[in-house]
């Protein structure tokens, strides 16, 4: 018998096809019913399937275990520990080796989903406490908010002064109307200002109720990062370095307004540089992702523009827009209410439902009460001095704070 013929045969009974007996004969130089009888015999024999052994490893009742101790950030050697006490017998490399199996199984599944799909997601993180000395030789202390969209690398990035949560929404906000649309998920950190800590348990993220409500009404869907998942958030991590740029202007602005217009030039450069991921202008692509976004809700301001809330500074202010406005020292460290006034003209700050202060709001840095400014004088610089001595210096500083 042919072998080579049979083994032929039997593919086109595997594969239900029909063949052309003649012309198999011609190839293999037989004769055309050598080819038949050789088919008929293939179509006999049953196919044996042979059955997997079902075994069952050592570390199989464990896997879930393994899996939720390791999201919660726990070491290979440490759960190891642990399900020895429950009855594991397995040695340790099984589970560093199941670790790192699975942890490179929910990066690449994250990860492609994150970064490759027109339209779906954005990155938001902050670059904290960055430190730069204006020309005086004065330390400022701030953030930058990141924000990214993966598909086309268009990057979002502002200067703020803190990181609550009326700054987080405002800050979505300004993102939308800069990319002219809202995604259809965005991924964060589990910050405080989004996951309610308290409910969460690893496996299981509760979001903050206000936050919550924010995102259905912006129209997008809130995924909070696994700590131990950098590649689901490298898109943003990468911007969060790009922040280095800002290096150089250490000593080289005088204020904070200046160095917020500096931010908004980094930004404009970011996006008009090839990325090194897809050797496009992110601009450009965007040209294309935007059509991909939902539009945005304006009525979304409501969560930042009525009552925010903010921590009175040492040094007796409360920061709004990114400039500062000043209420008596005994608030000092506590948090306060501001109410933006109808007109968007002024604000009032109150403390335990209590009006405490009311300013204009204006474009300077610093905005002094006179009343506030002497108080903080008095608890300092000037508590030994006379009241004229007060006055006089008082008088020639608020100038210099005007013309700042």
């Amino acid at each position: 018998m042919r072998k080579d013929i049979f083994e032929r045969m039997r593919f086109f009974v595997k594969e239900d096809i029909k063949p052309n007996f003649s012309q198999i004969a011609r190839q293999y130089g037989v004769d055309r019913r050598t080819a038949k009888t050789l088919y008929d015999k293939a179509s006999q024999v049953k196919e044996v399937v042979r059955k997997k052994r079902n075994i069952h490893g050592k570390l199989d009742d464990f896997k879930e275990i393994v899996k939720l101790k390791y999201e919660a950030g726990c070491t290979a050697m440490a759960i190891y520990r642990f399900i020895q006490k429950k009855g594991y017998t397995g040695g340790y490399t099984l589970v560093k080796t199941f670790c790192r199996n699975y942890k490179q199984e929910e990066i690449k599944k994250a990860t492609i989903r994150v970064t490759h799909t027109i339209g779906l997601s954005a990155q938001v993180d902050w670059k904290e406490e960055v430190k730069l000395r204006d020309k005086y030789g004065k330390v400022h202390t701030f953030n930058i908010f990141l924000y990214v969209l993966p598909y086309s690398k268009l990057k979002f990035i502002s200067l703020t002064m803190d990181k609550s949560q009326d700054t987080l929404f405002e800050m979505l906000y300004k993102a939308f109307q800069y990319t002219n649309g809202v995604p259809k998920e965005i991924w964060f950190d589990n910050m405080a200002t989004v996951v309610d800590h308290h409910s969460s348990y690893p496996g299981h993220v509760k979001f903050n109720e206000k936050f919550l409500s924010f995102s259905k009404d912006a129209g997008f869907k809130a995924i909070a990062c696994q700590p131990y998942r950098p590649q689901t958030k490298g898109v943003v991590e990468s911007l969060a370095r790009t922040t280095s740029r800002l290096a150089p202007y250490d000593g080289e602005f005088k204020t904070l307004k200046e160095l917020d217009g500096i931010v908004d030039e980094i930004c404009r450069d970011l996006n008009l540089e090839e990325s090194q991921s897809t050797h496009k202008i992110p601009k450009e692509l965007w040209q294309k992702e935007k059509e991909c976004l939902n539009p945005l809700n304006d009525d979304i301001d409501r969560y930042f523009n009525s009552v925010q809330t903010r921590k009175v500074s040492k040094d007796s202010m409360i920061m709004f827009r990114k400039n500062q406005y000043s209420v008596d020292p005994k608030y000092i460290g506590k948090t306060v209410e501001i109410k933006l006034s109808p007109t968007n003209k002024s604000i009032k700050i109150y403390y335990m439902g209590v009006e405490i202060r009311s300013h204009n709001l204006t474009d300077k840095q610093f905005n002094y009460n006179e009343d506030d400014y002497k108080a903080i004088l008095k608890t300092d610089l000037f508590k030994d001095r006379s009241e004229d001595e007060l006055n006089k210096y008082m008088s020639e500083n608020l100038k210099a704070y005007d013309c700042l």
